[in-house]
């Protein structure tokens, strides 16, 4: 009489046990597990470093070829880096210039008394014309006569012409600057001749930029038209400076703006990029061409 009420009391607890097992399965199931949102990091801005530079035509002016196949040197050197320079103002001058001008004064001398020859010359082929016509005056002479007017004249054209060219290496004995701009570099000093990088580098500074060297690994992340900040590394200027990216070059060159860093890497692979300075910020830094800068793109 016992077996069967142990057996409906042991299959009780065996029901409440499944029936606790099916609850807590289901209370399981209707939990979702909570899985994290990934992390999106913004992009990370890129930097490079540069140096200021007109964004307007830049001119590297060489000196003239003397007669002789070679090139004089720099006598008087008339400006100095930095200095603002208007369009035809002499930047130098070169040693020929003193032999040009002694050469020209030689050729203009010999003008006047070929001028004052040819003027006699004229009035006595003028007499023995008259007197040929009355036989005063054999025709051979009035020949002669007219023939010595034409070497005359003849010379007179070879020194005009002399001196036209005199007159043009007198120009060229004077260095001008073929722009208004600034004097950004200058290659060659007062007793020196002017190698192949010529005399002076002379730049329109109305429009200041800055040529950057950014890594080949980071140009993918730089476009045309991206907004950059410039500051100074080494406090040549205060604050920062804005502008935006007008060229990205084709090319992949050696780096050539160094950092201050002595672990830099001056074998690194760089693309040049160009920027444009805002109006104001170029105003600022317009007689500072050549100042290294540290340069920071916008994110895209």
């Amino acid at each position: 009489m016992r077996r069967p009420a142990l057996l409906l009391l042991t299959g009780g607890l065996g029901l409440a046990v499944v029936f606790g097992l099916l609850q807590l399965t289901r209370r399981q199931a209707e939990v979702q597990p909570q899985v994290p949102s990934p992390v999106v990091r913004a992009p990370e801005a890129v930097a490079a470093l540069g140096r200021l530079a007109p964004a307007g035509d830049v001119r590297r002016l060489a000196a003239p070829i003397s007669g002789f196949g070679g090139t004089p040197r720099v006598a008087e050197l008339l400006v100095s880096e930095g200095e603002s320079l208007r369009k035809g103002q002499v930047l130098a001058r070169f040693d020929n210039r003193p032999q040009i001008q002694a050469d020209l004064a030689g050729v203009q001398a010999r003008l006047r008394t070929r001028a004052a020859e040819i003027k006699l010359q004229v009035r006595e082929v003028q007499r023995y014309a008259k007197a040929a016509e009355v036989g005063a005056a054999s025709l051979v002479l009035l020949d002669e006569k007219r023939d010595e007017l034409l070497r005359l004249q003849g010379e007179q054209q070879q020194a005009e012409a002399e001196q036209r060219k005199l007159m043009a290496d007198l120009a060229n004995s004077e260095l001008r600057s073929p722009l208004d701009g600034l004097a950004l570099r200058i290659h060659t000093r007062e007793g020196e001749r002017p190698g192949s990088d010529g005399v002076i580098e002379v730049g329109a500074s109305q429009a200041m930029g800055a040529l950057l060297e950014v890594y080949e690994s980071d140009i993918n992340r730089v476009r045309v038209g991206q907004p950059v900040a410039l500051t100074s590394e080494n406090g040549g200027f205060k604050g920062t400076l804005s502008g935006s990216v007008t060229a990205i070059s084709p090319q992949v060159r050696q780096r050539q703006v160094l950092s201050t860093d002595p672990t830099g890497d001056a074998d690194a692979r760089i693309v040049e990029v160009r920027v444009k300075l805002d109006p104001q910020s170029a105003q600022r830094v317009r007689s500072l061409a050549g100042m290294k800068v540290i340069a920071r793109f916008s994110a895209q």
